[in-house]
């Protein structure tokens, strides 16, 4: 059988995380683009993309691909595929357009011809067509237009992967569970060398992520995928992968990783959420003040997504912020690298402290950077060379 060929999207600036992640796991030539990686493999392989893939948001399996000028070659391409090999009229289907330097007006006109068409093929195989779901469909078919050409993808994922299926109490600005795991990678964190804390936990997202990677949890455990509604999804392959993810996990046990939060809401939001995962007891959480709170271990990575303004705080709270926090730092924080997530560009130059990194990244649509900051005890500066 010929490799099939996919495309997973992923959070901007986590790309080459996501390539090595995939290659890890046996995909074949994985490229990174803008916003994601494309690779090929077998089923076997998709499979375990969704299941083991902290970072990836989907992974989307292509059908076909075609140049278009105008909606009615779009239908035309989309009518082709012998969709009714992969799916059935019983189930509900919806389709997802998007672009980049498409000629087209309006995209939700394309939208609508790539439904008629699938709706049509089926009427003409079988006289029956699929109902559309907006909400839960039981398929999804995405479409990418460029400005020359369009390319169909059915969705293998179903909910978005960074749906993990377990978190219930949320807050108000989440971070996106790939989207964490990305950061924990970006830092270098080593779970069986070293501490982690999160001193601003709200959900505890940081705090699930880490002890997952720490007890080998794969991510999709807690969930089902897409796949396995599909006509041609092969049980006898998925259940092995599937069960030797469920044998290599690790029993829950403590873990040097700590949480803390200010608002007493929020840490009871993380202690539900991390039961929810079958972590209750590996992650210690509390109701802590950053700026007055004492480094639980003499070393470790600390990691945090401060409020910033688009978010929940307003600016006149976070300049009297920032520099309470380096002080914070520098006080209790020494021999601890110290990561900061943050869409607020006033960060590095409020904690009066000098950045060792500064990678970019995206939450959303909102551009973020990802500041390291190494406590090294005492000054960091040279000595001057006595006076003779």
């Amino acid at each position: 059988m010929p490799a099939l060929n996919f495309f997973a999207p992923c959070p901007r600036g986590l790309e080459l995380l996501l390539v090595d992640e995939l290659r890890a796991i046996g995909a074949t030539d994985p490229k990174a683009l803008p916003g994601g990686v494309q690779f090929s493999g077998d089923w076997a392989l998709c499979y375990r993309a969704n299941l083991e893939s902290r970072i990836a948001s989907r992974v989307l399996w292509q059908i076909t691909m075609g140049r278009y000028r105008s909606e009615e070659d779009i239908y035309r391409i989309a009518y082709a595929p012998t969709w009714a090999r992969w799916f059935t009229t019983e189930q509900t289907i919806r389709v997802f357009v998007t672009a980049h330097k498409s000629p087209l007006r309006s995209l939700e006109f394309a939208t609508l011809r790539i439904k008629d068409a699938v709706c049509d093929h089926f009427r003409t195989v079988s006289g029956v067509r699929p109902s559309v779901d907006t909400q839960t469909p039981d398929i999804r078919i995405h479409a990418f237009l460029s400005a020359d050409t369009v390319t169909l993808y059915l969705d293998t994922s179903g909910e978005p992967l960074y749906k993990r299926g377990f978190k219930e109490a949320s807050v108000e600005a989440p971070l996106k569970e790939n989207l964490a795991a990305g950061i924990l990678r970006l830092t270098g964190w080593n779970p069986a060398e070293e501490a982690l804390c999160d001193p601003m936990c709200g959900s505890g997202t940081f705090l699930i992520e880490a002890a997952q990677m720490a007890l080998d949890v794969a991510p999709g455990l807690g969930r089902h995928f897409a796949f396995e509604g599909f006509k041609h999804f092969e049980p006898d392959t998925w259940k092995p992968i599937r069960q030797a993810a469920e044998d290599r996990r690790l029993a829950p046990r403590p873990l040097a990783i700590y949480g803390s939060d200010i608002n007493e809401t929020q840490q009871r939001k993380a202690f539900v959420n991390l039961r929810s995962a079958g972590l209750e007891g590996c992650v210690q959480v509390g109701q802590a003040d950053l700026l007055d709170m004492e480094s639980p271990e003499p070393s470790g990575v600390l990691i945090a997504n401060p409020p910033y303004g688009v978010r929940l705080s307003d600016t006149s709270e976070l300049e009297a912020f920032y520099p309470k926090l380096g002080d914070a730092l520098k006080a209790h924080w020494t021999g601890w690298r110290c990561y900061f997530f943050t869409g607020d560009p006033a960060l590095p130059k409020g904690v009066r402290l000098k950045a060792s990194k500064r990678t970019p990244l995206f939450n959303g649509a909102i551009e973020c950077r990802l500041f390291e900051y190494q406590m090294i005890a005492g000054s960091a500066r040279k000595p001057k060379p006595a006076a003779e």
